[in-house]
């Protein structure tokens, strides 16, 4: 490889002669070979975001000229466009500011801008009135708002659309119920179904109802949030500029201080996706369940086969679109652990867990609003129904006897219930027999329709 050399304040370093960054990124890169996962595109669209808006603001406020503004502002805006981001080598296990990133940023834009003619310096022009202390949490913020609105959210909507399709399909599908994973009372797959939609529309009002905190942004505070070197606008109009280039109605946080010694934002907008995340690992375990057999499990349902199931068992077909849905649900949560310790981890004036805390955030929202949509479209949407087995499990299900216990009393309907299950006979057979009630009575009272409704079903006489 060939090298150039590059000076910043600590003195000279070789670095790589194509590189676009400059002396301080090559110094992280050597630093921190600890897990070679460079930030992800969406933290590099969000920070070079930033430094657009931020040229452009300092233009407005006669802080640059007109000239080098539109030179760092073009070529941040070809970084966000994802041209460059191989010029971000630099691991997320780094100097806990993320200062290392802000002046990769800083040095790849500089580079970038510098060719339309006026040297561009990467501090004093590309980082005017910024600090990494407020650039890295706003890009966290920007970041993760472009990917919940860009993203996550219209996954989610999609996933409850496929959801309430199929809710309305299944409407008449009468099935067993299941408390603790043994038989209960009747339901419809449709009522099961549309409890999976309820989760998820939950989840994205309570993802949307987190937003606006996510929405306040730290810029304008710089190195410790009292703004020295920012003018007194600086934030307020960079927040606004941000909104106007993204859409979303960023504004400048009520309070520096907070914003950069805390990630109470980011934490309370990842519990809402473990939220989420819990709620996918229900639905998907509910599916493996219903989906089990095809002899030996409750043979409900049959998700679409996608691929072999095994290499030694000929003609295995699994469950792996939910089974892939639970490991993303297992690793949000383990990201939410990760994030609450970040956020623990303020000291005074600064938070110095900003880029792992970055990832794991980015990461969740990814990771669930991927797998949403491919759990919609390769799992849900095209299962097929056994209503056979359906019916014959209802059939034969003991647990029906709860809707006569307002005639024959509890005790009655155990014995009953214990009866049916231990000669392997219908409810409604032994009924007959053990009770005064008529066959008319007990077709009404037994159909298992109408048990879905709920409601006292029959009343008085038929003891015994």
């Amino acid at each position: 490889m060939e090298f150039r050399i590059e000076k910043d304040s600590m003195g000279e370093m070789q670095v790589p002669a194509d590189a676009l960054y400059a002396a301080q990124t090559q110094r992280a890169v050597e630093n921190f070979p600890v897990s070679g996962i460079p930030f992800p595109r969406p933290f590099i669209k969000a920070l070079a975001t930033i430094k657009a808006a931020c040229a452009l603001v300092n233009v407005e406020l006669d802080l640059l000229t007109e000239e080098k503004g539109k030179s760092i502002s073009e070529a941040a805006l070809e970084v966000a466009g994802g041209e460059y981001d191989s010029q971000f080598p630099i691991d997320i296990f780094q100097t806990g500011s993320g200062t290392s990133s802000n002046m990769n940023a800083n040095e790849v834009i500089a580079s970038l801008a510098s060719r339309a003619g006026d040297k561009i310096h990467p501090n004093d022009d590309v980082n005017n009135g910024q600090s990494s202390n407020d650039v890295i949490p706003t890009a966290i913020h920007v970041a993760a708002c472009m990917e919940l609105v860009d993203n996550l959210i219209p996954a989610l909507r999609h996933l409850s659309g496929v959801l309430g399709a199929r809710e309305i399909e299944f409407a008449d599908v009468v099935k067993t119920g299941r408390t603790h994973l043994m038989d209960a009372m009747p339901v419809t797959l449709g009522q099961e179904v549309g409890a999976w939609k309820a989760q998820i529309e939950q989840s994205i009002e309570r993802i949307i109802q987190s937003l606006p905190r996510l929405q306040e942004l730290a810029i304008g505070g710089t190195a410790v949030g009292t703004g020295i070197n920012a003018h007194p606008e600086f934030g307020h109009r960079v927040a606004r500029k941000l909104e106007q280039m993204t859409h979303i109605p960023f504004r400048e946080t009520r309070n520096h201080f907070a914003a950069q010694a805390t990630l109470d934002a980011a934490t309370e907008m990842s519990g809402q996706l473990k939220t989420l995340a819990t709620a996918l690992f229900k639905i998907s375990n509910d599916l493996r369940w219903m989906n089990s057999g095809p002899q030996a499990g409750f043979g409900e349902i049959v998700l679409p086969s996608l691929q072999p199931g095994s290499s030694i068992m000929p003609g295995k077909i699994n469950p792996v679109i939910p089974e892939a849905t639970m490991q993303v649900a297992a690793q949000v949560i383990g990201n939410d652990a990760t994030i609450a310790m970040c956020n623990a981890s303020g000291n005074f004036q600064l938070n110095v867990m900003l880029p792992v805390a970055a990832y794991n955030l980015l990461q969740s929202i990814t990771l669930l609003g991927n797998v949403s949509q491919i759990l919609a479209d390769k799992a849900i949407a095209g299962f097929s129904v056994n209503e056979a087995k359906m019916l014959e499990l209802v059939d034969k299900n003991p647990i029906m006897v709860t809707v006569l216990n307002p005639i024959i009393g509890y005790e009655k309907g155990a014995a009953l219930a214990k009866q049916a299950y231990k000669e392997n006979r219908r409810l409604k057979d032994v009924a007959r027999e053990e009770t005064q009630l008529s066959e008319e009575e007990l077709e009404t009272l037994l159909d298992a329709k109408e048990m879905t409704k709920g409601g006292i079903k029959g009343s008085g006489g038929g003891g015994g």
